[in-house]
């Protein structure tokens, strides 16, 4: 799959991208599974400077985008973004931050992981941050920046935070994210691949992959027809998944003691 930097578009568009999500873990058994998902890609400066009409924001709705949802819960959480960039000594994000994340349905929110990609002016990435929350109410966010940083390069953070128990808080994520742009209006293929090894190697084999298009009412429709209770669907699968990993007995380590309070991960 090729990839490419973003275009430097002066008036870019909410996308919506409908695809799969895929899991496998490898050890101490197999399990797998492999769902389809839709998600919003939002770029949000140009959404500060100018509403996207398709997107009920910060209101009721079926479908809807609340800022309160990410960073430290504020109402623009573009700015608290900006901060966090600027706390970890990143000064060159002045461009486009393309956020790619799930909507709230129906007042419902749970956002296993979403990606800001930052960038600078001229259209280069400058970071990016993977936001992460647990089912405990734990939010960490793992900022990614240095000169590797790049489309389809691989990227490592130790992992710092407890997201699942049956694994341990151990090991290191590898990043890598490819995005394609076919169009000036953004539509194209994005790609998140993240896996989780531990002392033994490759434990986990996750990505979430989708065709994006310009978010429109139709676009909208399309997405609710073929999965009208996302967000929903996304709690009951975790714990349907995690049923199973019982019954196949993998062991269970439960809720690490400061699993919401653990900072944010710069790696350079």
């Amino acid at each position: 799959m090729p990839t490419t930097a973003m275009p430097n578009t002066t008036a870019p568009q909410a996308q919506l991208g409908i695809g799969r999500v895929c899991h496998q873990r490898l050890r101490p058994v197999g399990h797998g599974f492999d769902y389809p998902t839709w998600f919003l890609l939002l770029p949000m400066r140009q959404l500060r400077l100018q509403p996207n009409p398709s997107l009920r924001r910060n209101r009721g709705g079926w479908v809807s985008f609340h800022d309160a949802d990410h960073g430290d819960g504020r109402t623009d959480c573009l700015a608290w973004l900006d901060e966090h960039l600027r706390a970890e000594g990143i000064h060159d994000a002045s461009g486009e931050v393309w956020l790619h994340t799930y909507p709230r349905m129906l007042g419902v929110a749970f956002k296993p992981v979403s990606f800001w990609y930052c960038h600078r002016a001229d259209g280069a990435l400058a970071a990016i941050v993977a936001e992460v929350n647990n089912t405990f109410g734990g939010r960490h966010c793992y900022v990614l920046s240095g000169p590797q940083l790049g489309w389809g390069q691989e990227l490592v953070a130790h992992k710092q935070f407890h997201v699942s128990p049956f694994c341990q808080v151990e090991g290191s994520y590898r990043f890598r994210f490819m995005r394609t742009v076919s169009a000036a209006d953004g539509c194209g293929r994005s790609v998140a691949r993240i896996t989780h090894d531990d002392a033994q190697g490759p434990l986990l084999l996750t990505s979430v992959s989708g065709e994006l298009a310009a978010l429109s009412p139709q676009r909208l429709r399309h997405a609710l027809w073929r999965m009208p209770l996302l967000t929903l669907g996304v709690v009951a699968r975790i714990h349907w998944q995690a049923l199973r990993l019982l019954l196949k007995r993998v062991p269970f380590f439960g809720k690490a003691a400061a699993s919401a309070e653990a900072p944010a991960a710069h790696i350079r």
